[in-house]
């Protein structure tokens, strides 16, 4: 892993119209400092196919025989040697060939065997017609008309000739891909280890689950959010559970972290309060920015490095955690992973109301976004959008992309969504 930008300074290529006033950063440009000089994950691992499903692969793999080995029918029916005869006098069935159990002999001119899909089209055979296209009396097949020369048989290497290169290093991993690897008889590859991703939440208001709530108290809803989305990112998980409002207990847990973890990911705690240690303990302990964002939900987020561990200071309101993790944590943890990666998709859509937001910041608002008969996405609010407000995004299935100067979407308007599918 390579270190990030953790001056707080600009990018050399930093478009001007994305530096805020007053230290505050545009989204764009936060992404790109976090992305800048982030590399993906040296260590890597031996999976086998059961385990390898979404994993980055190391190693270019190479057929290293023929696949199909052999030439093989695509079809139920009869094989034999096409001639210009053939659909004029009958054939002498002589045998029959199933997948894996081959007819051993030579097929002579006006023979033929009976041959199942998937088995090997024997010497003295080039065609195979369906047994649909044919007639059986006994030991004798009449053809009702006769195939094209070569029909149904799939020939050795057609889908991966020998030596050819079938698959790239930094493939993620797909079903097609396992069933590709086992056809090839492998049944172990490397494999980019898995990040190792710590996460807590920070407050002493903040209860588990079971515990009685005191005047003050809530349950802490940011870790299971959080587990959930992390999930989603084929990582190794790490859940530290709720860490109090002290100087010691922040430290302590840091430094456990940053023995174990690729990644810290907190909530809560990187504000400007009197018990908001994050900060102040990132600052002793590793390298921190501390940036307002010019964005909301989502408005203050550190960011920096625990040694050799990416570190992530979330807000503490529940719709902020999960807006930032997707804006600026989970790309961070993709590109560890070793991922190609790709901006999250955005579609235009109609309003079907008014929206209203102030200028300056760019907002991401909860909306329920449904296509129409011809593709077309359309979108609806929520309603309130503050951000202490979870339930907007057990409701919401898309982001509203609301620009930073923008102030006014009229209904019928055009607006930028990001769906949650596969998100969350």
């Amino acid at each position: 892993m390579g270190n990030n930008d953790i001056t707080g300074s600009p990018p050399a290529n930093a478009v001007s119209c994305d530096i805020m006033p007053q230290g505050t950063l545009s989204v764009e440009q936060a992404q790109q400092r976090i992305l800048q000089d982030l590399s993906a994950i040296k260590h890597t691992e031996r999976a086998n196919l059961h385990n390898a499903l979404g994993r980055i692969l190391v190693s270019d793999i190479t057929a290293h025989f023929d696949v199909p080995p052999h030439r093989n029918s695509a079809m139920d029916g009869y094989a034999f040697a096409s001639t210009a005869s053939t659909s004029e006098q009958p054939l002498k069935i002589v045998g029959i060939s199933f997948a894996g159990k081959p007819y051993q002999q030579s097929v002579q001119t006006g023979e033929c065997i009976r041959i199942m899909t998937g088995a090997v089209v024997p010497d003295g055979c080039d065609t195979v017609a369906m047994q649909e296209n044919c007639q059986r009396d006994n030991d004798w097949l009449t053809l009702n008309s006769a195939p094209k020369t070569g029909s149904h048989i799939r020939h050795p290497g057609d889908d991966m000739p020998a030596g050819e290169r079938v698959l790239n290093a930094g493939r993620k991993l797909n079903a097609a891909d396992l069933g590709l690897l086992a056809s090839l008889g492998i049944s172990e590859v490397d494999v980019i280890r898995r990040p190792r991703v710590a996460f807590c939440s920070t407050g002493d208001e903040l209860k588990s689950i079971g515990e009685p709530l005191g005047v003050g108290d809530i349950y802490d809803s940011n870790r299971y959010t959080l587990h959930g989305m992390l999930k989603q990112l084929d990582v190794d998980i790490i859940d530290m559970g709720v860490v109090r409002d002290t100087p010691e207990a922040v430290e302590q847990a840091f430094t456990s972290a940053s023995q174990q973890a690729d990644v810290l990911i907190t909530s809560g705690g990187v504000s400007v309060g009197d018990a908001d240690y994050v900060t102040a303990t990132l600052k002793k302990l590793g390298e921190v920015n501390f940036w307002k964002m010019a964005m909301k939900p989502g408005k203050p987020l550190a960011h920096g490095r625990l040694g050799d561990c990416l570190f992530f200071g979330l807000p503490g309101n529940p719709v902020s955690v999960m807006a930032t993790f997707l804006l600026f944590a989970r790309p961070a943890i993709l590109k560890l992973r070793g991922e190609q990666l790709s901006a999250l998709p955005e579609y235009p859509a109609m309003s079907t109301q008014v929206l209203k937001k102030a200028a300056g910041r760019k907002e991401y608002q909860r909306g329920i976004c449904t296509q129409d008969a011809h593709g077309n996405w359309q979108v609806t609010s929520t309603g309130i959008q503050e951000s202490h407000m979870l339930r907007s995004m057990s409701q919401a299935n898309c982001f509203i992309i609301l620009e930073r100067e923008t102030e006014h979407i009229a209904e019928g308007d055009t607006v930028k969504i990001i769906p949650f599918a596969g998100l969350l």
